[in-house]
């Protein structure tokens, strides 16, 4: 499918959500054109194990009365009006992978909700992306009864019913449920249709000083390169507020790892934005909404291996202060989400090691104190956080870490 290429950064980031194939990364291809699932890992298990970007446009036909995102259709002559740009976020589904998931919820405005209509639900991890998206305060949503090809209309109404006896009392309890096969190009007009009709682009304030999360960081020079040839380390992420521009000078925050006198540290880093990415385009500044990929002068050995994934960028003394200890009042959930057991949520304890997602970032804490209203834990890695961030709170029950609930940040 040829996807019409405008040089428009996206105006809003949407996330596809939900249990392990169910059909996420294939709708992402479905509506860019883009197979997200590029790392080596993700190609051989296949299954997202990073978070996957990719970019597309919204057309609209009047005489045909459909939606699409090239700009001319096979079967007509009519040329489709240009609505929007949009950017996808393909998140994670398998159970181990949910830090990545909890990450990607930061830099989303938007959710597509997976669910397989072939599979009985909910799922566990369809459980536990819908209360991460509750947590993050996501309430534009829209539920994807996916596969429905597989089954036959007995069976996909079974699925509807079961899909929205799970959503009632949720955040999700109002959300349109659209049935497609992205495999089979079904109903996927319908879906772009609700899109732009549900998901309406947020209000940003560009005169914010600028704040972006990164959720991956990476080296594009190839192996052999000539030292003159080299370019500078990839910062992928989205933008919060503000607007950052080519030439800009900025911060990374907590920074890079250094180790002195027997003692690990975190220090900032600053760079130059040599040039800034929307998908394939080049932008001369960018602005919340969408995922960018900025170019810079760092040091490409400092980004390999998402090295600096879950840092904020900014202009340098502009940022949130760095904690190696967080100090949080805790809001826990009746019930443990994604075991396959009802399990009941434990009061914390302390000395337990407990994961924390800040913003893009995921850390692992050691609990150290604990009072009425409060416990602290101690930081495995630094987190730049703001004192409105939610940290969701997962415990170590088994072998996983499961979604327990969040935090609001306390001096």
């Amino acid at each position: 499918m040829m996807v019409n290429k405008k040089v428009v950064q996206p105006e809003i980031s949407i996330g596809l959500v939900g249990h392990v194939d169910h059909g996420k990364t294939t709708i992402t291809q479905r509506l860019s054109g883009q197979w997200t699932d590029t790392h080596s890992e993700e190609v051989k298990k296949g299954i997202t194990i990073r978070l996957g970007y990719a970019n597309t446009s919204i057309y609209h036909f009047p005489k045909a009365k459909t939606y699409s995102t090239t700009e001319t259709l096979e079967d007509s002559k009519e040329k489709g009006k240009f609505l929007r740009a949009i950017s996808f976020v393909d998140a994670p589904g398998h159970e181990t992978l949910m830090a990545t998931m909890l990450s990607g919820s930061a830099i989303m405005d938007a959710a597509l909700l997976l669910v397989a209509a072939d599979e009985k639900c909910p799922q566990p991890q369809t459980k536990e992306h819908l209360m991460a998206l509750e947590i993050a305060g996501i309430k534009d949503i829209i539920i994807v009864q996916n596969k429905v090809d597989l089954v036959s209309e007995e069976g996909a109404t079974k699925n509807y019913n079961e899909i929205k006896a799970f959503v009632k009392g949720t955040i999700a309890e109002n959300a349109p449920v659209v049935p497609i096969s992205a495999k089979l190009n079904v109903n996927i007009d319908l879906l772009l249709e609700n899109i732009q009709e549900k998901f309406k682009t947020p209000k940003r304030d560009s005169k914010k000083d600028p704040i972006m999360f990164t959720a991956r960081t990476f080296d594009i020079n190839k192996p052999g390169a000539s030292a003159n040839k080299i370019l500078g380390g990839v910062l992928g992420g989205s933008i919060k507020q503000g607007v950052l521009k080519v030439g800009d000078k900025v911060e990374i925050r907590p920074g890079r790892k250094v180790e002195k006198e027997g003692r690990v540290k975190w220090i900032p880093v600053t760079t130059k934005i040599t040039s800034i990415k929307s998908g394939s385009d080049d932008l001369t500044e960018a602005h919340p909404g969408g995922s960018i990929a900025l170019l810079t002068s760092l040091d490409p050995s400092l980004v390999k291996s998402d090295s600096l994934s879950g840092n904020v960028i900014g202009y340098p003394n502009k940022l949130p202060p760095v904690y190696y200890e967080l100090k949080l009042k805790p809001n826990l959930l009746k019930r443990v989400v994604g075991s396959e057991k009802e399990l009941k949520v434990n009061p914390i304890k302390k000395g337990e090691m407990l994961m924390l997602n800040v913003n893009s970032s995921a850390t692992v804490g050691m609990v150290t104190e604990i009072k009425k209203s409060f416990f602290k834990a101690k930081l495995k890695l630094p987190v730049c956080a703001s004192k409105d961030d939610k940290i969701t709170i997962s415990r170590l029950l088994g072998h996983r870490f499961r979604l327990i609930g969040y935090g609001s940040l306390l001096e």
